[in-house]
């Protein structure tokens, strides 16, 4: 999943900055529920990490059975921190 799409398909824009707070939630929302109902581990990252910028993120230990897919959200929570992205 590119992160543009995920930005057209929940808040209908490429430009979140565009999108008025309820609206953003709304989003939100849905993302939580398709990540709740995602089997792919692909799609399933691609939308912890929109929700991790969002700053809706499940836990980790909820979010990922696997821990290379724990070690790898870890990973990108640290290149956030570390670029003052989160």
């Amino acid at each position: 999943m590119d992160m543009n799409d995920l930005l057209h398909r929940y808040f209908g824009t490429f430009d979140l900055a565009e999108v008025d707070p309820r609206s953003v939630a709304a989003g939100v929302d849905r993302m939580l529920v398709d990540f709740g109902l995602e089997q792919d581990r692909g799609r399933r990252f691609a939308l912890w990490s929109m929700l991790f910028m969002l700053g809706a993120a499940p836990d980790l230990d909820v979010a990922f059975e696997d821990e290379a897919d724990r070690d790898a959200a870890r990973n990108l929570m640290d290149l956030m921190a570390a670029s003052g992205g989160q």
